[in-house]
């Protein structure tokens, strides 16, 4: 029988006719409930964290404290409702002085927002009050704390070096590399040198393969070199206090777990699972998915996060049905541009001496696409992305026709960007 599945696109809404008989479910994330009260909901956590003393007693002796706060791209984290409170926290009921706090911004290795932007991050409110900055992973001042066992060099923020308390503010999300986002990529990347950057996220690459390094993936923090890693590094900072937030698929918050840099990031991560992991029985011959609609879909760098996620529920081989609109193209330069060394033969040099983040994806989603049939319905034109080996239509009808789906298998997922599916 067939029916309609409708699939979030750009700003629209595109519907495709499947065999209802041959669809083995359709998969979404778990429900939860959102706070309803964000205060009161950080500072119950700050007043009773995980692992340590109360936020409190740990800043009540501290002179400088340093807060450590997600830059533009995670914007989605509400920085901008948290700060404010998290800074009237210290200043009532610990004491402190606005002018004993700084935030700093980790920004990795992105570019510094200006004056507006940091605003925005923080909130006018807690910027008028309290001294707000960048990092920067070119600067001449980073102090080098040491090398962990995995040969990386850490040098870090001075400000943050040297003060007495550090909080860090992040999110725990899936991670392709990383296994999970937020805890101690606060440190690092999020204030670390670009030649800490470097060394540590170069572990994505097998030694000696031109492949994804296969310690690594979605979930995956034992045994990932870039979580050891970073944890290794975050323990060398001094008197840090981690706060960690989850959210929803709609990017409302759901939970925030305070305490011991690694201890209350990781229980963040075990909420993380319980919303997005969903259990499957078998992998499909096909995955029908959307990335959720605009701005997940604005471009090729960002949408391609669905398909880290779905492709764990698509046999070796199988055929992937993306629906991305795409309207900005390939997106940042830093993603797109290694399309050049892509043609060219050069790839594998240039990416294991200048590795960056956004040229790993780039890598990812061509190792993907030869690992899956990619059938891509989007404004992208086809010319540009065939290198990749991404198959691109502008014609919903010719892509269902060229996926030949007689027979196989379906999982329908509408929104690929909020879940991960699991074969258990």
């Amino acid at each position: 029988m067939t029916k309609d599945y409708v699939f979030k696109y750009g700003s629209s809404e595109v519907s495709l006719s499947l065999n209802s008989d041959q669809v083995i479910s359709v998969i979404e994330g778990n429900s939860i409930k959102p706070l309803e009260d964000i205060g009161k909901a950080l500072y119950e956590s700050l007043d009773n964290p995980i692992d340590s003393a109360p936020l409190s007693t740990v800043a009540r002796d501290a002179g400088k404290i340093v807060i450590i706060v997600s830059d533009m791209t995670r914007l989605w984290m509400r920085q901008d409702v948290l700060a404010p409170y998290l800074v009237e926290y210290l200043h009532e009921k610990c004491g402190k002085a606005y002018e004993d706090l700084e935030i700093v911004i980790a920004t990795g290795t992105h570019v510094g927002s200006d004056e507006e932007g940091l605003r925005t991050i923080v909130s006018s409110g807690v910027y008028d009050k309290v001294k707000v900055i960048n990092h920067d992973c070119m600067a001449e001042d980073l102090v080098y704390l040491g090398t962990t066992s995995y040969k990386t060099p850490v040098s870090v923020n001075r400000d943050a070096a040297e003060a007495d308390l550090v909080i860090c503010l992040g999110a725990a999300t899936y991670h392709v590399m990383a296994g999970f986002g937020g805890g101690r990529k606060s440190i690092l990347p999020g204030i670390s040198s670009l030649e800490t950057i470097k060394h540590n996220h170069a572990y994505s690459l097998h030694k000696t393969e031109f492949i994804t390094n296969p310690e690594i993936g979605n979930g995956v923090l034992d045994g990932n070199p870039l979580n050891e890693d970073m944890l290794e590094a975050a323990g060398m900072m001094k008197n840090l206090f981690m706060i960690s937030v989850v959210t929803d698929s709609e990017f409302r918050l759901t939970g925030i777990f305070s305490g011991d840099y690694k201890t209350s990031w990781l229980r963040a991560c075990d909420e993380v699972r319980r919303i997005y992991t969903v259990p499957i029985r078998e992998k499909a011959d096909v995955v029908v998915t959307s990335c959720g609609g605009f701005p997940k879909d604005e471009s090729l760098y960002q949408g391609t996060k669905a398909v880290d996620n779905v492709v764990s529920a698509l046999k070796d081989g199988g055929t992937l049905i993306l629906l991305l609109e795409g309207r900005n193209g390939g997106g940042s330069p830093d993603y797109f541009d290694w399309i050049r060394p892509l043609c060219n033969g050069t790839f594998e040099k240039e990416l294991r001496e200048n590795f960056t983040v956004g040229g790993y994806i780039f890598f990812l989603n061509c190792e993907q696409a030869h690992r899956f049939n990619i059938l891509m319905y989007s404004a992208i034109d086809k010319d540009i992305v065939a290198p990749m080996g991404i198959k691109a239509y502008d014609s919903l009808d010719k892509l269902m026709a060229d996926a030949d789906l007689e027979g196989k298998s379906i999982y329908v997922i509408p929104n690929g960007s909020t879940v991960l599916p699991k074969v258990e």
